[in-house]
């Protein structure tokens, strides 16, 4: 009789395309949209930075900025194009000439050229026609291709632009030569099924590579990027720690480990450096990582409750889908309020004090009492202190604790 967990795998893989670790490419935009996080500059040194740390990592396409904001944006994205790196090197321009002009002074081998494909920005945001669109979609392909980038046509609101047009959009980019349509979720208002539809619409309408570029202001932005490639996209944008306007982009760390883990898809990346990559970024930004951080956060992988702790304790796999030194972070056994016994054990061994069952069962309430008191976790010299006190009151005789 076969087991529950083997018919959910069996769905999990069905129509899974063998050669999708081959196919799925990584283009982090942490350089660009994670530094137009209100309130984000990074200096220029920092930049590049990131970028050999993200090239180090192994992300296919790095999206450095804007090079026709001029000035050290422009000279830092000219030194990063020039560094060499393995990864594919990206700036983003509107769709005009001079500031594709200014992407190719500094050597970059691809361009993103952006768009707005709903009738909100068209009509309220660039004054314009759909038809204008269109035709300017189609000279600043044309005048790109001409110095022979690679160019991604970014279809800026695509989450709430007419289905219709987009396949017209996404169609006029293509025949110019255009290699890839990124769609952009920009206000971050779709949820994984209708991503997974209209993804798969414009698969089977238009035939260019598409990228998933989504926001989280609902909090889907990375389950978004999943859906949209089981529906057929093959690049993801992303930015380390999530950085990106208002609630922020699809997370680096995140969208890998949740294709490997969840839709079975390794990339191969060097995942064991997202934590030290992470750190950086959020000094660099300005902005801390919370302790809760899906993948690279500090609680990920620590654990308090008596229940989990001793199932941690027998085998990590009963709580932990992967090992922590496989993003960069280490297990943690917090001594708390909800600790138990094994855990206690366990704890003192570290100290190299091998506790006996009563032992064990006095110091919790000791524990307890000081976590509760505290509201927090206890440090290792607080429990080193508590031990102390319990010895002492041991010595002199005292009825037990509690």
């Amino acid at each position: 009789m076969s087991h529950p967990e083997e018919h959910l795998q069996s769905f999990i893989l069905q129509g899974k395309d063998c050669h999708l670790e081959e196919k799925i490419k990584i283009d982090d935009t942490t350089l660009r949209d994670g530094e137009q996080t209100a309130g984000v500059v990074f200096a220029n040194q920092e930049k590049v930075r990131i970028a050999r740390l993200l090239d180090e990592v192994g992300v296919h396409q790095i999206e450095v900025g804007i090079p026709a904001m001029l000035g050290d944006e422009k000279k830092t994205i000219k030194h990063i194009a020039g560094l060499g790196l393995n990864a594919s090197i990206l700036a983003w321009n509107r769709a005009v000439k001079g500031d594709i002009q200014h992407s190719l002074d500094c050597g970059v081998s691809a361009v993103a050229i952006s768009m707005s494909a709903s009738d909100i920005h068209i009509e309220h945001k660039l004054q314009k026609s759909r038809s204008w669109v269109l035709e300017s979609i189609k000279t600043a392909v044309d005048f790109a291709k001409a110095h022979n980038v690679y160019v991604s046509v970014n279809a800026e609101d695509a989450s709430r632009a007419n289905l219709e047009f987009l396949v017209r959009f996404a169609r006029a980019a293509k025949e110019q030569g255009a290699d890839r349509l990124r769609f952009c979720d920009t206000v971050g208002i779709l949820d994984p099924f209708d991503t997974y539809n209209v993804i798969s619409f414009l698969r089977k309408n238009v035939d260019i590579e598409l990228e998933m570029h989504t926001h989280n202001d609902f909090g889907l932005a990375t389950a978004n990027a999943i859906a949209g490639i089981k529906a057929g996209a093959t690049y993801v944008n992303t930015t380390v720690n999530g950085l990106g306007e208002r609630a922020g982009n699809a997370a680096l760390e995140e969208v890998v480990m949740a294709l490997k883990y969840i839709s079975k898809v390794d990339l191969g990346l060097k995942t064991e450096l997202f934590r030290d990559l992470s750190e950086f970024v959020a000094s660099a930004s300005a902005r801390s990582i919370p302790v809760w951080k899906p993948i690279v956060g500090a609680n990920v992988f620590a654990h308090e409750s008596g229940i989990h702790a001793d199932g941690v304790i027998k085998n990590p796999l009963n709580y932990e889908v992967f090992a922590p030194e496989e993003v960069g972070l280490e297990r943690q056994l917090v001594i708390g309020k909800h600790s138990g016994t094994k855990a206690i054990k366990m704890k003192f061994k570290e100290f190299a004090i091998d506790l006996d069952d009563d032992e064990c069962v006095e110091i919790l309430k000791m524990v307890r009492k000081h976590a509760v008191e505290s509201k927090r976790g206890l440090f290792g010299k607080e429990i080193m202190y508590i031990y102390k006190d319990y010895l002492a009151h041991k010595k002199a005789g005292g009825e037990k604790l509690g």
